[in-house]
């Protein structure tokens, strides 16, 4: 079978290429991606070599060329990692949340549909929004999403729900929690707070940092789908992680804890709008494929920490480049503001 895997240069996408790769050496793999800020190909450095393994670069969104990667490699199976997927940038830009993640999963559907085609879809905890104390996500709970990206995520569940529902699409999708591990783009919090500590700078902490999240390791992430595109129900969604959760300032504890670093670096900062002060997901459905993950959050933390400490070569160019602007627009005033109180 040939698989398409959009985004498959980028965080999540690239751990799941390596995974399907090693686990199911009989598939072709195809990754299709745009190879933008986040979408690396030296996230795949070491695999290019195969001959199961081949890039296309393009845009989810562009019609013509989705089909024509998929008709020309004889793509059975798209798994749709590619989207944008930072908060805080779908709040500095959100049309672009729209273009690629509405869109662009609408363009898929549609090629998969012509193509007679199955279509996994990788979402998201956030496009439940809030969750109070007591309750845990389950897949049937009404979407309330409270950012620009998570509002872009649920509008792409449901057209991936609808196309099952109006045309009989074989679909799935995935709602993952907040994923932690190898070649995460350092605009997220594990990454930027471990590479900050590394050189010694401020790590920017969100209000009290009490928000409370499931960090699950990315690999977790990638057998969960496996689980579910080789066991799970056609038309059905599932949640991924860990079903446990940690304070931010936790996550921070032991990231400075694992690189040996002193806690007088963290500065709590102004807040974001919006920002969603505690997600949780029921994760049954999942374990009833007979799925269970391998990390505990403390411990995909913990990885994700040393990772970053053994790899500086492949943050540190990312850290000196169009990094730096964001980062700058991002905290330069929050961590001044701090300053001043």
């Amino acid at each position: 079978m040939t698989l398409l895997i959009t985004g498959g240069c980028g965080f999540i996408g690239s751990n799941f290429v390596r995974y399907w790769l090693e686990h199911h050496p009989e598939d072709r793999v195809v990754v299709y991606d745009k190879l933008t800020y986040a979408g690396r190909e030296e996230n795949l450095a070491g695999l290019w070599d195969r001959p199961t393994l081949s890039l296309v670069r393009g845009d989810i969104a562009d019609l013509d060329a989705v089909r024509a990667a998929c008709r020309e490699n004889d793509v059975r199976l798209i798994v749709n990692f590619a989207a944008e997927t930072h908060v805080d940038q779908s709040i500095l830009g959100p049309l672009v949340f729209t273009e690629t993640n509405v869109r662009g999963t609408h363009v898929l559907l549609e090629v998969a549909r012509e193509l007679g085609l199955r279509l996994h879809h990788i979402s998201t905890d956030e496009v439940y929004g809030h969750i109070p104390d007591g309750h845990s996500s389950v897949e049937t709970d009404p979407l309330a999403p409270r950012s620009p990206y998570a509002a872009s995520k649920a509008a792409a569940d449901q057209l991936v729900q609808a196309y099952h529902i109006t045309y009989g699409l074989p679909v799935t999708i995935t709602r993952g929690a907040n994923n932690v591990g190898t070649y995460q783009y350092p605009e997220k919090a594990v990454p930027l707070f471990s590479t900050n500590a590394i050189l010694g700078e401020p790590l920017p902490v969100y209000g009290d940092g009490k928000q409370m999240r499931d960090y699950a390791h990315v690999y977790d992430h990638c057998t969960g789908i496996e689980a579910v595109l080789l066991r799970g129900g056609v038309g059905e969604v599932y949640n991924v992680g860990t079903g446990r959760e940690m304070t931010n300032l936790e996550m921070v504890d032991i990231v400075l804890r694992t690189l040996g670093k002193d806690h007088s670096l963290v500065r709590h900062v102004a807040d974001r709008p919006g920002h969603d002060r505690r997600y949780s997901m029921n994760v049954d459905k999942l374990r009833a494929l007979g799925w269970e993950p391998r990390y505990d959050p403390r411990q995909a933390v913990a990885e994700a920490a040393r990772w970053y400490a053994e790899n500086r070569a492949w943050w540190e160019p990312i850290r000196n480049g169009e990094f730096r602007e964001y980062y700058d627009r991002q905290y330069a005033e929050r961590l001044a503001g701090n300053a001043a109180r």
